[in-house]
């Protein structure tokens, strides 16, 4: 089947190509009854403008990048999911592309977003890149970034993220409510800005409002060593009688070896962590946790987006709030 082009229409129409193509984009030099007759046409033979041909003319697309470092990653599959529909209520689509936390996977993605020549990224940072000047030619060639959830402190750029200091805090009075004597508290990757901001708050507020309670820090990057974190711990005479998991892939770990260990929660040990709300759910008891929202943070980070591509480039930092929600687990 023949693509329906802009000449194909003005051979039928008998017209111009230049008057046909003024007709659809509503010029007011062309009549009303000619422009009709042109929108009639091209609805009839389902005509679609050469999205290719726009993106070389204007140097841009109606399409907006997006770098996660996990697509399987609940937080980032509904941050996704609050930035495609907020794209689709706008004209945009959406080119969704995976770092994996390498560094060299996050450049080529940039490259192709790049050759794609793409309006706008959302990019959250993997866990190995040190040098972000790459970003910063993106904002040169006008093609705005919104960093979100991992974040750069440079602060030149717009970022959006939880509110990971409160989120910290939050558990931290939990486990104080809780009357806790001895506190194993599993962080992320300790060079993350998420994890150190999360940490220091977490830490603060323990020694300034439950000095006596003994806390004991560790950093996992995955699953598995938060698995053999807790395993380790749990080996000791003196064991913990709370653990706080700073993010969903550490619970899945500590859960794992609870639930190998057959330890009773809450009874024998309280579990608190920081969650978007799916995985505590698949424990009984339900895991308490503190709220982090992927999809509002989309919505806000789409927000940012826009107004950047206005060209009121809004270079601060905003957050989303945090909240608790009561499972059985405390």
């Amino acid at each position: 089947m023949t693509n329906t082009t802009l000449k194909l229409l003005a051979q039928q129409l008998q017209l111009s190509i230049s008057t046909v193509s003024r007709a659809l984009k509503d010029h007011p030099d062309i009549s009303a009854s000619t422009k009709e007759k042109v929108n009639a046409l091209a609805q009839s033979l389902d005509y679609e403008p050469n999205a290719y041909a726009i993106q070389l003319r204007t140097q841009s697309s109606k399409i907006l990048g997006v770098i996660v470092p996990a697509i399987s990653n609940l937080f980032y599959d509904s941050f996704i999911s609050a930035v495609e529909e907020e794209s689709r209520k706008n004209g945009y689509a959406l080119m969704i592309l995976q770092s994996s936390n390498n560094t060299e996977n996050e450049l080529n993605n940039l490259k192709i977003f790049r050759q794609n020549r793409v309006s706008g990224v959302f990019a959250c940072l993997s866990t190995s890149i040190e040098n972000i000047e790459v970003y910063h030619k993106m904002n040169e060639r006008e093609i705005p970034v919104v960093f979100f959830d991992i974040v750069p402190k440079d602060n030149r750029f717009t970022k959006v993220r939880m509110a990971d200091e409160r989120c910290a805090v939050i558990a931290a009075e939990k486990i104080i409510q809780r009357n806790a004597k001895r506190v194993l508290a599993i962080f992320g990757d300790e060079g993350l800005s998420i994890s150190q901001k999360r940490k220091s708050a977490f830490q603060n507020f323990m020694q300034s409002y439950s000095p006596k309670t003994h806390c004991t820090y560790f950093h996992a990057k995955s699953s598995k060593e938060a698995e053999d974190l807790f395993l380790k711990q749990a080996s000791k005479v003196q064991k913990a009688d709370t653990v706080f998991c700073m993010t969903d892939e550490v619970l899945i770990g500590v859960m794992k070896a609870v639930q190998a260990l057959e330890i009773k929660v809450p009874h024998e040990l309280g579990i608190i962590s920081i969650s978007n709300g799916f995985i505590p759910n698949l424990y009984h008891p339900h895991i308490s946790y503190v709220e982090t929202s992927g999809f509002e943070l989309g919505k806000l980070a789409f927000v940012q987006m826009m107004a950047n591509m206005k060209g009121g480039k809004t270079l601060t930092e905003l957050t989303v709030d945090a909240k608790f929600v009561e499972g059985g687990s405390m």
